[in-house]
């Protein structure tokens, strides 16, 4: 029973000095997808323990573990609706889950391939699954003029992503346009721009062969001419 008493003391001790040693933090990743976590005090770049994004401060759409600053054990992705998308085990550094390509989304694929319909077809692979994943991509861009005085409801984009059969991001481009204000132009952006995380995919397959893909976004723009999900 002292044993017993001890431990569970020794376990609250070790809690409260982990806590102690902590800050919580939080941030906007876009303008609906918020990320919470912890930071050490002495070196606040240093991510540890419990990390949760949420998309609309309701719908988590990414969850896993820290440790010294770097992603550990199982992480869970899931799309803007709570469902899941993707399980991933960055221990192993391997896939657990992914689920089927949904064509009724905002996020769609296109192949370099013709494709009967008894072929095995698989999309290109982003950590992080097709929602939380892509924020990069989105985060990068921004209009190429003043939206002072424009009404940027009235814009729609899509943003457009190359994975060659190496898994590599090998063109980027934004389609952006507006009915109303009778405005349409092709924007690309280099991908040198992006780190080499970023540019890194699992590559899209036929019959398990490595094909070219496109993954397009449709997004919504806000009012100071950057990107969000739709």
């Amino acid at each position: 029973m002292k044993y017993c008493s001890f431990l569970i003391i020794s376990l609250l001790y070790i809690s409260n000095c982990f806590a102690q040693d902590t800050v919580d933090r939080k941030n906007w990743l876009t303008n609906s997808v918020i990320e919470r976590f912890r930071v050490l005090k002495t070196d606040e770049k240093t991510r540890v323990g419990a990390y949760k994004a949420f998309y609309k401060r309701r719908t988590l759409i990414a969850r896993g573990d820290y440790n010294k600053g770097e992603r550990i054990g199982i992480w869970t992705f899931y799309d803007d609706e709570g469902k899941l998308n993707e399980k991933f085990d960055y221990d192993k550094n391997e896939f657990l889950f992914e689920a089927p390509i949904d064509t009724a989304t905002e996020i769609q694929f296109k192949f370099d391939a013709n494709v009967l319909p008894t072929d095995r077809l698989t999309r290109p692979l982003k950590i992080g699954g097709t929602y939380y994943g892509f924020i990069p991509y989105i985060n990068i861009f921004k209009v190429p003029f003043d939206t002072y005085g424009v009404n940027m409801d009235y814009f729609d984009a899509v943003v457009e992503l190359l994975i060659s059969p190496g898994g590599r991001l090998a063109d980027y481009k934004v389609h952006l346009f507006s009915k109303v204000y009778q405005y349409t132009q092709i924007i690309n952006l280099a991908v040198g721009l992006f780190s080499e995380e970023d540019k890194k995919f699992v590559p899209a397959t036929l019959n398990r062969q490595p094909v070219l893909a496109r993954i397009f976004i449709r997004c919504s723009v806000n009012d100071d001419g950057s990107l969000d999900f739709y």
